[in-house]
């Protein structure tokens, strides 16, 4: 029987529900069914201190939700895809996609100097290995220190001085209408992005076929293939939210490129792929430079 309600399950942060209400929108471009919004509130949203993976890892902003996909008290889940586990939660499926917003890497600093015209040991704010270590390859001279919060409570402590830069992804900025906030861009030649960084996934249960024809119809295509592709690549490195590894693919013309990099646990070493292929071989691509990658480190990067 027809359900006379869809309720989708969302973090309670603004960006959240920002993309929580954009998915909305285009689902009510394809069914007629009254859609409310629940927020739940997640355990990464509760410890905004520590490190994610001494509280518990990734996971953190989305099991809570996941929970009431599973108990039935939602019907869809909305997440960033890059805050979410390489591996599925039994019972559910992962396999729905807005169209990509920008993967890039923006920088915001206090009285909006450059990355390269920093004072010697100024304080950049990342909660990210990657981000940290990859910016160190540029500039060891900087004093890199973790942050964490949402988007507001990181620009804030910013321009409380508490750090002279940070580090944030593109896509959040832009949804949250601070692009003026902006110093400077990092292009993903520059910095490899995360997997999945950008992109809005939806979830829902793996049986709730009534959901899954409804989803189907909203999600972009390119945005599937890529994604799946960049979590490939994490999958075989078995990594964990602590893991410094960048993965990035684009697709031009039937060509996709696969640009990817790990870091060993320290920083010191850095190991590099970047290949292309026709797109119908993208999830073999994306295996392959997983192996690679792996193959090459030597495990070096697990902590």
């Amino acid at each position: 029987m027809k359900r006379d309600k869809f309720i989708i399950g969302t973090r309670g942060s603004k960006l959240a529900l920002i993309y929580t209400e954009k998915v909305t929108k285009f689902l009510k471009k394809v069914s007629s069914t009254h859609i409310e919004i629940k927020q739940i509130l997640t355990s990464g949203d509760e410890n905004q201190n520590d490190r994610l993976s001494n509280i518990g890892g990734k996971g953190l902003f989305s099991k809570k939700i996941e929970t009431e996909l599973i108990n039935h008290k939602i019907d869809i889940a909305v997440h960033a895809l890059k805050d979410m586990p390489t591996i599925e939660t039994e019972g559910l499926i992962t396999n729905f996609y807005l169209k990509r917003n920008s993967p890039n890497e923006i920088f915001i600093s206090n009285n909006n100097i450059k990355f390269q015209d920093l004072k010697p040991n100024s304080i950049i704010g990342t909660s990210s290995y990657r981000r940290e270590y990859q910016l160190q390859s540029i500039r060891s001279d900087l004093n890199y220190k973790l942050i964490r919060g949402n988007v507001d409570t990181r620009i804030k402590k910013l321009e409380n001085g508490d750090y002279d830069a940070i580090l944030l992804s593109k896509a959040g900025i832009e949804a949250l209408g601070l692009d003026n906030k902006i110093t400077q861009e990092f292009n993903t030649e520059e910095l490899i992005p995360c997997a999945g960084q950008g992109i809005i996934a939806i979830q829902c249960r793996e049986n709730d076929q009534e959901i899954i024809n409804i989803l189907e119809k909203i999600n972009d295509n390119q945005s599937r293939t890529i994604a799946n592709a960049e979590r490939n690549v994490l999958k075989i490195l078995e990594g964990d939210c602590d893991t410094a590894v960048g993965v990035y693919a684009k697709i031009v013309k039937d060509i996709v490129n696969i640009k990817a990099e790990l870091f060993s646990v320290d920083g010191k070493q850095r190991f590099y792929v970047d290949e292309s292929e026709n797109e119908k071989m993208i999830n073999d691509l994306s295996i392959k430079i997983g192996e690679k990658l792996k193959s090459e480190s030597k495990g070096s990067y697990k902590r």
